[in-house]
């Protein structure tokens, strides 16, 4: 089991989740792992509305009827959303804002690792397509009913908290952090570690900018720590035998019901400020920028922002 941090705040989702009465979540990557245990939990806490979000909508709908059985008064709805498929991302925003006129919390969750070297529909190098070209499209396409639901409340408490992860450290050497000219190419001269590394950066320095840029959001991105989930399933970047030793090591790692507790204290606490990155549980100030550049969260927006512009109306 992953080492517990000495500054880890100690957290139960049972107890220290509040009420979400009258709240609508939607959770990217819903079916399986860290997503799958999310719905669970934030399930048992009452909210109007759950949308789990799936690339196999009948592995998603297996899930909630699943979660439905442990929490009888459940109302989850399934949406079908491909992150590596702008097609997909735009149908599913389009579907969500039909029939929803409040998001509460919009947890990123989705993501791949250590993938084969491979390109997204539109041509961006897959797990950075996946890991944040995709989920930063979602979110724009969401934004209007975000800021709805900050202008129908009387206290506003609307979060996007974004699946990052330590590994954000295994992101290129010797430039800025980010290889932007590596996007949209396959990057086979790149590890794949660190091809994934570079994504994780990604998801830290949106999550940033999209706090500076809309204060009147509480944006967050968390490093889940190691945790028993079936991650390693989209480790075809890697060697069979590294495969089969993650896989062991998989047993080692923290149970999801606790690998979980990070994302969730996100969901809920008002003990961090909005943009900061967070290990857990609830550890602040780790962020190790040596060798990132100073502008890069402005220059990664900036240069999605422009990637973006053809599917975003307001973009």
């Amino acid at each position: 089991m992953a080492a517990i941090s000495p500054d880890s705040i100690p957290f139960n989702p049972a107890t220290d989740i509040p009420s979400l009465e009258g709240k609508v979540i939607l959770v990217t990557g819903g079916n399986n792992g860290l997503g799958k245990q999310s719905v669970l939990e934030f399930a048992r806490h009452g909210p109007a509305k759950i949308w789990l979000a799936s690339r196999d909508v009948k592995k998603g709908q297996a899930v909630a009827d699943e979660i439905k059985k442990k929490v009888p008064a459940a109302k989850i709805q399934v949406l079908q959303l491909d992150l590596a498929s702008f097609d997909s991302v735009k149908k599913a925003a389009t579907t969500f804002s039909a029939e929803s006129e409040r998001l509460d919390i919009l947890m990123l969750n989705a993501g791949i690792m250590a993938s084969a070297a491979a390109l997204t529909k539109e041509g961006y190098e897959m797990q950075f397509g996946t890991n944040h070209m995709g989920h930063a499209l979602f979110t724009q396409l969401l934004m209007p009913v975000l800021q709805k639901t900050v202008k129908s409340s009387e206290t506003p408490d609307v979060r996007v908290v974004v699946l990052s992860s330590a590994a954000y450290q295994a992101r290129p050497e010797g430039g800025v952090g980010i290889e932007f000219d590596s996007l949209k190419t396959v990057s086979e001269g790149m590890a794949t570690i660190v091809r994934y590394g570079q994504s994780k950066l990604a998801n830290v320095c949106f999550a940033r900018e999209l706090a500076r840029r809309h204060p009147e959001l509480r944006v967050v991105s968390v490093h889940p720590g190691p945790s028993r989930t079936n991650l390693v399933s989209s480790m075809t970047g890697l060697p069979l035998w590294i495969r089969l030793l993650e896989r062991i090591s998989n047993y080692g790692y923290t149970p999801v019901d606790q690998g979980v507790k990070n994302q969730l204290w996100a969901s809920v606490s008002t003990d961090y400020t909005s943009g900061d990155y967070v290990e857990p549980v609830g550890v602040r100030g780790k962020f190790n920028a040596d060798g990132i550049a100073d502008d890069l969260d402005e220059k990664l927006w900036d240069w999605t922002e422009k990637e973006l512009r053809a599917h975003v109306p307001s973009a």
